[in-house]
């Protein structure tokens, strides 16, 4: 068997999150129509993360196994491939062959998201199903001053949604959570070891009513000591959330240098 990394982007305003769905359409499902184009054995993808509806991606990493008797395709020329058969709101970035162990999931070491927001009365056109639009004016150093609170190793289950489903630890550890400002537009970028069920949506959207001064900077501390969700604030709309990057450690994600798909 052959192992193939890829790194791909998309628009989720039209999908039903990454995953295939039993009810709607599912990213992962548009790429393994075209992989099964190529591969008769019809590889499954399996991802370093899943995003919801409406969220979007900028660096998903998924791979995919074929037996090496189907490997025809020059590696070069593999990303140009699928993209050719692939709706223009997916694009395959990157293709690259993938040690045997590597797992997109299991090895990823870290992800970072960012989410948009456009502050302004009149919401930029531009940034339609990009950007949440937020009318109010909002206080950017409390902003910032409340995301510092957040980074390091915490319970954040007062930030994330419920599921129907138990979590054996509700506790990460964020590296980065900051607020940067571009004239009316800010980005929230949020960087950790691994995020619960909506856990940046609840983040943004409570920093969002600190920005707005529903809450103060120093009440965050004590939101994440509540560990329930009734005590932190709103989650903001899927459709300002990317999935920024996926990040590995050097050995297990390297490409074999120079080779080419087919044998």
């Amino acid at each position: 068997m052959l192992k193939f990394k890829l790194v791909i982007a998309y628009d989720g305003a039209a999908y039903q999150g990454w995953q295939v769905q039993k009810i709607g359409t599912g990213v992962q499902e548009k790429v393994e129509a075209v992989l099964k184009r190529y591969f008769p054995s019809a590889p499954r993808l399996h991802s370093s993360s899943r995003t919801d509806t409406g969220v979007h991606a900028l660096g998903m990493v998924a791979h995919f196994e074929i037996p090496k008797a189907e490997n025809k395709l020059p590696i070069a020329r593999l990303a140009i491939a699928l993209n050719a058969f692939l709706p223009d709101d997916i694009r395959v970035l990157s293709a690259t062959r993938a040690p045997a162990k590597f797992h997109a999931r299991f090895h990823a070491r870290g992800k970072q998201y960012r989410y948009f927001v456009w502050n302004h009365h009149a919401m930029n056109p531009l940034l339609l199903n990009r950007a949440w639009h937020m009318a109010r004016p909002l206080d950017y150093a409390a902003m910032k001053q409340a995301a510092k609170y957040l980074v390091g190793k915490h319970d954040f289950k007062s930030f994330a949604a419920t599921h129907n489903y138990e979590m054996e630890s509700t506790v990460r550890t964020l590296t980065r959570c900051d607020v940067k400002r571009a004239g009316m537009q800010y980005t929230f970028v949020i960087e950790g070891d691994g995020f619960l069920y909506k856990m940046c949506r609840g983040i943004v959207g409570t920093l969002v009513q600190v920005g707005f001064g529903k809450f103060s900077p120093g009440d965050i501390k004590a939101m994440l000591d509540r560990t329930d969700r009734r005590a932190a604030g709103m989650s903001a709309p899927a459709h300002g959330l990317v999935l920024w990057k996926v990040f590995y450690k050097p050995q297990s994600h390297r490409a074999h240098r120079g080779e080419k798909s087919k044998s």
